[in-house]
């Protein structure tokens, strides 16, 4: 049994396939990270998993019984830019979100207390309107565990913040080891640190699903990382390199690049980038073959 299967998941608008045939299957207790570029069909699919969006075709289940309306109890979910009463302090906010899980009333005044304190917020008093962005997304974190759930959808947890904020967030990321999470997010960093499964999607298609570990073995042949002394040097390094058409690249940091050759070794793509820094007349820090921690 997985936390989350799919079977032919797709989602088609008008003019629009935006999700393709998706067979997913996420194991109990791991915490998944779900990548992919802006309208991959990341954000689509987590709706469609959360009952937000109904699917064109196929099945859905989590905890392997069919999701509907009756099953919700399994999950919590954390939108991309979460919305609450302003009015409202935090504490009365995951108080009226326990009733609306029929919570007892015996219990809810300590089970309120105890998500406030994992989630840093305990000692905050202040009405949600003069929240920022890290404790607002805090307090979401918050509202989708307030039902214990088994398995918990949070998409893009960390956009927008900045690294104090989301250091805290991908913290309570981590806290939460008796718990599936499944979350969307950008920044590979955070994936690398926090995730054990992968999930890697594309133009309405499921690329890749696979644990970390397994996914670094394959590929730890196949690529290498080149850093440079200025952003400048890297931009007209990568440049030439994506018109050579074998090479794909990704940026770690301005100054640093991950490489992959589609068509060969990491010997082929040495030569490959010493061509290019010869040509260019480009000086680099490092070059080396990337192996996986």
């Amino acid at each position: 049994m997985y936390a989350v299967e799919t079977k032919g998941l797709t989602k088609e608008y008008k003019t629009t396939l935006a999700v393709n045939k998706v067979d997913i299957s996420v194991p109990i207790g791991c915490c998944c990270g779900f990548l992919g570029k802006n309208g991959a069909g990341k954000t689509t699919t987590i709706k469609m998993l959360t009952g937000l969006k109904k699917p064109t075709s196929g099945s859905i289940s989590i905890m392997g019984e069919p999701q509907a309306e009756g099953k919700r109890r399994y999950f919590g979910y954390l939108p991309d830019v979460p919305n609450y009463y302003e009015y409202m302090t935090g504490a009365e906010f995951l108080d009226y979100c326990a009733k609306l899980c029929d919570i007892p009333k015996e219990k809810r005044k300590t089970w309120v207390a105890e998500l406030l304190r994992r989630v840093g917020l305990a000692k905050v008093c202040t009405r949600i309107a003069g929240y920022s962005r890290g404790m607002r997304q805090r307090l979401g974190i918050a509202q989708a565990m307030i039902n214990s759930p088994k398995v918990i959808f949070m998409d893009e947890p960390v956009s927008a913040l900045d690294p104090m904020g989301r250091r805290d967030v991908v913290e309570i990321i981590k806290s939460l080891s008796d718990t599936t999470v499944i979350f969307s997010t950008h920044i590979l960093a955070d994936v690398e640190s926090v995730c054990d499964y992968i999930l890697i999607m594309d133009k309405g298609k499921l690329l890749v699903q696979d644990y970390l570990t397994d996914i670094k073995k394959a590929h730890a042949n196949d690529s290498a990382i080149i850093r440079f002394f200025e952003p400048e040097s890297g931009k007209q390094f990568m440049k030439q390199a994506e018109s050579m058409g074998n090479i794909t690249s990704h940026a770690t940091s301005p100054v640093e690049f991950m490489l992959n050759n589609l068509s060969g070794t990491v010997k082929e793509l040495s030569r490959q980038v010493n061509t290019i820094l010869h040509q260019e007349n480009l000086a680099f820090e490092q070059f080396g073959l990337n192996k996986p921690k």
